[in-house]
């Protein structure tokens, strides 16, 4: 059945416009047409009342949610509660993210993702395993005993899915060029970060197909002086994406502002690194051994090391306006648009247009969620 979504603001490439009425139909984006457009008339009408209709959110890196966390238990039951809550707050594509563990809880996740996807879960768009191939100079709440060298066996594993998108995050000095430009050639999509390379160790990377950046500025070479480090590889290139994390804590709101005055906005997108206490009321868990704590909207272990996120990814689009200072309409793209198109999915999700699916998410001014959809199928918040 045709259903059309009117009485909205929509979030086209010019920004939100008015008089707009989005055709549904099988999943997908029909049409974006007129009130007086004939088509509306045989169609099942839903009258947003104002709301704003933009893109669903697309988060790379979420380690939990609803409770639960992806590492304790890699499960399609797990990847269904972190969608489950996430999509409360207008996340309609994830990653389920598995910080490094053993080798053996690599292949169950990617398996339980694969399983997913295969079974349908809503919004898993692949998996993004944060580690093992990192630095232990820049380890952070990661636990440095179960890095490894990215060998035959890594590759073979980082390469195994065969459904959705598979993001890696390794330290480009743990490796080799060649090594990155074959799993770019896999079709793998890699990230540096916990990383302590070089500016030119970063550069050879992103000649070889590296194309994101985790967390930026957190867990990597900083910007100095005489070496730019991983940062300023990243504020140097214009083609690389960046993630951040935008929660006043994980990096200062000033700094992300110079950030995004150093590169064009298209190349950053919002990112929740969030952990089970999103969309639950618990205020503590164990990661890896570790009791880790949310103080102040920050989750921390006992030494004080920040340890993920609190965050949900429509506060992210809030603090992105309030505290960045950008306008609604590009936050949301920072949330939606840039990812897609970051993990290659630019044509298929992430803009509202003809074609693409039907992954939508209706909030107020304020980017309270009132309503999510996905392949059409929807959701009240």
């Amino acid at each position: 059945m045709r259903e059309a979504l009117g009485n909205g603001r929509v979030l086209l490439d010019e920004g939100f416009v008015d008089g707009r009425v989005v055709l549904v139909e099988n999943g997908k984006i029909a049409d974006i047409v007129g009130p007086d457009d004939a088509r509306i008339g045989d169609a099942k009408r839903r009258d947003l009342g104002g709301a704003l209709l933009a893109p669903g959110f697309v988060d790379t890196q979420v380690n939990g949610g609803g409770g639960v966390l992806f590492n304790d238990d890699p499960s399609v039951e797990t990847i269904r509660t972190i969608g489950r809550a996430h999509r409360r707050f207008g996340t309609t594509s994830f990653l389920p993210t598995l910080i490094s563990d053993d080798l053996s809880t690599l292949l169950r996740a990617i398996g339980a993702v694969r399983d997913a996807i295969k079974g349908g879960v809503p919004g898993v768009a692949g998996v993004h395993l944060e580690g093992p191939f990192l630095s232990e100079a820049k380890k952070g709440a990661h636990d440095h005993t179960k890095f490894r060298d990215l060998d035959r066996e890594g590759i073979a594993m980082l390469s195994s899915l065969e459904l959705g998108r598979t993001l890696v995050t390794l330290a480009p000095e743990e490796t080799t060029p060649d090594t990155i430009a074959k799993l770019v050639k896999a079709g793998v999509v890699v990230s540096a970060g916990h990383t302590d390379a070089t500016f030119g160790e970063m550069r050879a990377a992103l000649d070889h197909g590296l194309s994101g950046f985790t967390h930026l500025f957190n867990a990597m070479s900083p910007l100095t002086n005489r070496e730019p480090g991983a940062v300023g590889a990243a504020l140097d290139d214009e083609n690389s994406w960046c993630g951040i994390i935008v929660d006043g804590r994980h990096v200062s709101p000033v700094v992300l502002r110079i950030a995004l005055r150093a590169k064009r906005n298209d190349r950053f997108m919002l990112v929740t690194d969030a952990m089970p206490s999103v969309g639950a009321d618990r205020p503590e868990f164990l990661l890896q051994g570790k009791r880790i704590t949310v103080k102040d909207g920050v989750c921390v272990d006992e030494s004080g090391t920040i340890s993920g996120s609190a965050i949900d990814m429509a506060s992210s689009v809030r603090n992105a306006v309030t505290l960045l200072g950008l306008p609604l309409a590009e936050a949301a793209r920072m949330a939606s648009t840039y990812p897609a198109e970051f993990l290659g999915l630019g044509r298929e999700i992430g803009r509202v247009a003809p074609g693409y699916r039907a992954n939508l998410v209706a909030m107020d001014e304020r980017v309270g969620v009132q309503e999510t959809w996905i392949d059409g199928v929807s959701s009240r918040a």
